[in-house]
């Protein structure tokens, strides 16, 4: 009986390794460009992260509180009978700021046309531009955030109402940003994440850190 000679079975050549999911970069907006002098208008329900992001861009003496100066009036910041009298010290003082050559930047919440337009015509008034910067996360953040506001906690009506006014600017980015253009702001930039809100720059245009 004849030996049957078998070939010798070659090894498997190794795995290629398997190269590693590249995470996705996280998205860096482009800063926003701040006219100096000039007049930023925040714009957002109260609790929506206006006063943390005016804190973190801005110089304090750079900004104009509503809160602050419910505050001043009343006592208590959240106190919106104070509302007429603490807005008329603020559109003066706004004024006043902007005739001296100033940035200012207008912490409140401007979810009103009427009240967007009284400061627009400050800005006018001066011969400087408006920028618009609006904070529009998820109602149920807005609500979360405002509920954990030590001492500024405002009515959860009238959040909603806050709310209510902001959606009549539109439902996407593009058509806010569209909307407050078409009202006479020189720029707008919406922000709708936590993401987009913490990531924001911002670059001075025209003049240094203006002091008082």
């Amino acid at each position: 009986m004849g030996t049957e000679s078998v070939a010798p079975i070659a090894p498997a050549a190794p795995a290629a390794p398997i190269a590693p999911v590249a995470s996705a970069a996280p998205v860096t907006p482009d800063p926003i460009d701040i006219p100096v002098p000039g007049l930023v208008v925040l714009i957002g329900a109260a609790g929506a992260g206006k006063s943390t992001l005016a804190a973190r861009l801005f110089e304090s003496w750079e900004i104009v509180s509503s809160d602050a100066l419910r505050k001043a009036v009343s006592g208590d910041p959240t106190d919106q009978q104070a509302t007429r009298p603490a807005f008329g010290i603020l559109h003066r003082e706004v004024r006043r700021r902007l005739a001296a050559g100033r940035l200012v930047v207008v912490d409140a919440t401007s979810v009103e046309a009427t009240a967007r337009a009284a400061l627009r015509r400050l800005a006018v008034t001066a011969g400087v531009p408006a920028i618009a910067i609006a904070i529009v996360p998820p109602a149920t953040e807005v609500h979360a955030r405002n509920a954990n506001r030590a001492g500024r906690v405002v009515p959860h009506d009238v959040v909603d109402r806050h709310l209510g006014r902001l959606d009549r600017l539109g439902a996407t980015t593009a058509a806010i940003g569209a909307a407050l253009r078409a009202e006479g702001f020189a720029a707008a930039r919406v922000l709708r994440t936590t993401d987009e809100i913490d990531a924001l720059a911002v670059r001075r245009i025209g003049g240094p850190v203006s002091r008082p």
